[in-house]
């Protein structure tokens, strides 16, 4: 198999040629590793490269698994792999001791006999929608590279709409899998709450708002991905049980007529780019067609409250990330500025602002529920506007600058806890997902998303639409993707300098 071959495969093919011995795992990682090394230095999507370690997994043999001998990459965050250090973007938790054990994800990735061979870049410690960290150099994208690949899974979308992989690893807390699908045009689908364990050095990630998962070309590919990883583990604090119907014969299945509200208003009050809206206009031309009832309807929630709301989830985890850090060893100057001051803010935020915050969840998951008891779905597009950028990713520089030094005196947690902030910080919060509205709602609702690529902008950039289905209904989102796949192909469409 030469690369135009591999290139035309998704995983499940590729497992199939291993299969039937018409190619080997050897020969998929060594055009995985050419790739690789063909688009780092433009498109940086690997910050650490683990050849040794697949070349001992084939040495060891492969477990006989649904994907086995295909070539993967995981992500730096939260995909802890044994014997290396997870550095979820940043140069002082890269400086912390290595894993112990495999995260339950990555065993069960190898169990399923992927070659796992890198991990991907992502912003520190996966805050942002775009992949631009200090210790390891942004990624870019694929089909611009001087626009960002999207956030925080940014490496993993590049590296596979460039061809490294054909599908990759990820995780979702804000936005963090569908951002970047939207960006590559790929898909990218964030499971249900609770899914996939995400242990055992974890719980719950982000209070449980964010979510394991894979970046692919094919919805079959993210179907048998989900069935690769769904399931509980011993000691998770909520166990959600595999379907008695696996996933790939759901997404089969004949899809009912369903009753799908849609939105391309942006949920913060600001400004959506035409683009955008033309992928949700397009995306509903061909519902219809598809004999499906489309009306528009949104959820009766207050978006910038549940900016604010989501942007506590840094103010309590990433205090508690970097003091964890500093008793292991780390400097806590090893972070970046941002990293910092988000940090200090989260200090001065009290308990009961932070529980109050967490308590609003509630809120909105009953908001979306009332939609989902009328409407099977809920259509947005994935993003506020086509893949943004480089230099976009941080709060604007004046700004940055003037808290930066306010932390410096000791004044800025004062100001905070006076209450003096309080605009300041909202503005952070509108200013941060500006351009990505609308991922966050089900990820503190805890429902299922996926972003379709089934959009290209004029100057051919790709621009996802979001599907959001209630709790628990990943299948469905699976069935409504492969019928829109066939209605309206992408596997092929791929960026002119990397296809």
């Amino acid at each position: 198999m030469d690369f135009a071959a591999y290139r035309r495969h998704d995983a499940t093919s590729l497992a199939a040629e291993v299969a039937a011995g018409r190619v080997s795992a050897e020969t998929l990682l060594a055009l995985a590793l050419a790739r690789l090394a063909e688009v780092q230095p433009t498109l940086n999507p690997v910050c650490r490269l683990m050849e040794a370690e697949a070349r001992a997994q084939l040495v060891r043999g492969l477990a006989a698994g649904p994907l086995a001998g295909v070539p993967l990459l995981i992500k730096d965050a939260s995909q802890d792999y044994a014997g290396l250090p997870t550095a979820c973007g940043s140069r002082a938790l890269a400086s912390l001791p290595p894993a112990r054990e495999h995260a339950h994800v990555v065993r069960r990735l190898l169990d399923a006999g992927l070659v796992v061979f890198g991990k991907t870049n992502t912003p520190e410690l996966a805050l942002k929608g775009v992949t631009d960290p200090q210790a390891f150099g942004r990624s870019a994208n694929p089909w611009d590279p001087a626009r960002t690949p999207g956030g925080s899974s940014g490496g993993a979308a590049a590296a596979v709409a460039s061809g490294v992989v054909p599908m990759a690893a990820g995780n979702d807390g804000g936005g963090s899998i569908r951002i970047p699908a939207a960006c590559c045009g790929l898909v990218g689908l964030k499971p249900s709450r609770e899914r996939i364990s995400v242990g055992p050095a974890q719980g719950e990630v982000w209070f449980g708002a964010s979510s394991e998962g894979v970046i692919s070309r094919s919805v079959r590919d993210t179907a048998l991905a989900l069935d690769i990883l769904a399931g509980p583990e011993p000691g998770d604090p909520v166990a959600l049980p595999r379907p008695a119907t696996p996933f790939v014969d759901q997404m089969r299945a004949p899809l009912r007529r369903l009753r799908i509200a849609w939105c391309a208003d942006s949920p913060l009050g600001e400004p959506v780019d035409d683009e955008a809206r033309l992928a949700v206009e397009r995306t509903v031309a061909l519902l219809r067609e598809l004999g499906h009832d489309v009306e528009p309807a949104r959820p009766d929630i207050d978006g910038r409250a549940l900016a604010h709301s989501y942007l506590h989830i840094y103010f309590g985890q990433v205090p508690a990330t970097v003091a964890r850090a500093v008793a292991q060893g780390a400097r806590e100057d090893g972070f970046e500025p941002l990293t910092r001051l988000v940090a200090t803010l989260g200090r001065a935020t009290s308990a009961e602002a932070l529980a109050r915050e967490l308590q609003r969840w509630n809120d909105y998951a009953r908001a979306l529920g009332a939609l989902h008891a009328r409407y099977d779905l809920y259509l947005t597009p994935t993003l506020a506007s086509p893949p943004v950028l480089h230099g976009t990713g941080d709060p604007p520089a004046l700004q940055l600058a003037a808290l930066g030094a306010l932390r410096a005196t000791g004044l800025l947690g004062l100001l905070k806890r006076a209450g003096l902030l309080d605009g300041v910080v909202m503005q952070m919060a509108t200013d941060s997902l500006r351009h990505v509205p609308f991922t966050q709602l089900a990820n503190l609702t805890g429902t299922p998303a996926i972003s379709l690529p089934l959009h290209w902008t004029g100057d051919g950039l790709p621009l996802g639409v979001q599907f959001v289905a209630a709790p628990g209904e990943d299948g469905l989102l699976l069935q409504l993707a492969a019928e829109v796949e066939a209605a309206r192909p992408w596997f092929d469409r791929l960026p002119p300098r990397f296809s």
